[in-house]
């Protein structure tokens, strides 16, 4: 091999690392450019989709990827101040993405309070849903405030069972944390400042500062701190 040629093949073997070092460079401006300009326009449509759904929201909201909102007539999505929504794959990525739901329907009334954050929620309403002021909702959880169906075979074949569903209120109190994964049925009340664990299924009441987790969901202790004696 000519000792012009090895040179030259060695000179490119040690710029290697800066070249991969440039393209990588290259790569993750893309990607942040591509990111910041995805969030900015997904804001903007997520906008006027509450607008046309007729929904109202506070000063603050901030909305990461498009969510899917039905609200129908005689129903209502009440949002308060701060409100953070990620929806899709793209944002707070964790597995099992899907786009935040607010569907509303047969008269459903869903309130959110204020600074309340939620990931790839699915919140479905035919009666009422409200969650109050700072609540962290985790990735992929489910909220329903109906069964969907009844019980009875016939009223199910004849695609009716919707309407005659049973339905109950779900109430979600001040400054619950509530992990990913979790479902939420009807006539569910979660107390202040407890903590639901990831993958529960909630369906019964849960007490003030209570951590419960299962399926069922139980009690697993308590939060209360605890005096301390001497």
């Amino acid at each position: 091999m000519p000792k012009k040629t090895a040179s030259s093949i060695l000179l490119v073997r040690q710029r290697m690392p800066m070249i991969f070092s440039c393209i990588r460079l290259a790569f993750r401006t893309l990607r942040f450019v591509w990111r910041r300009c995805r969030r900015i326009v997904g804001a903007v449509i997520t906008r006027i989709i509450f607008y046309l759904n007729n929904v109202t929201y506070g000063p603050g909201l901030r909305t990461y990827g498009i969510p899917v909102v039905d609200i129908n007539d005689g129903c209502q999505l009440n949002i308060g101040s701060s409100f953070n929504v990620n929806s899709g794959r793209h944002f707070n990525r964790i597995g099992r993405q899907q786009p935040s739901f607010f569907i509303a329907d047969l008269g459903g009334i869903i309130q959110i309070g204020d600074r309340v954050g939620m990931s790839s929620t699915a919140l479905v309403c035919h009666h009422a849903i409200t969650i109050g002021n700072d609540v962290t909702i985790g990735g992929n959880t489910v909220i329903y405030d109906t069964d969907f169906h009844t019980l009875d075979s016939i009223q199910r074949t004849n695609f009716q069972d919707n309407n005659l569903a049973k339905t109950a209120p779900v109430i979600i109190r001040d400054r619950v944390f509530i992990g990913s994964h979790v479902t939420i049925l009807k006539g569910v009340t979660i107390g202040e400042d407890a903590v639901i664990a990831a993958g529960s299924v909630v369906t019964r009441n849960v007490p003030d500062n209570q951590l419960w987790g299962g399926n069922p969901a139980q009690l697993i202790r308590s939060l209360t701190a605890q005096p301390a004696y001497e």
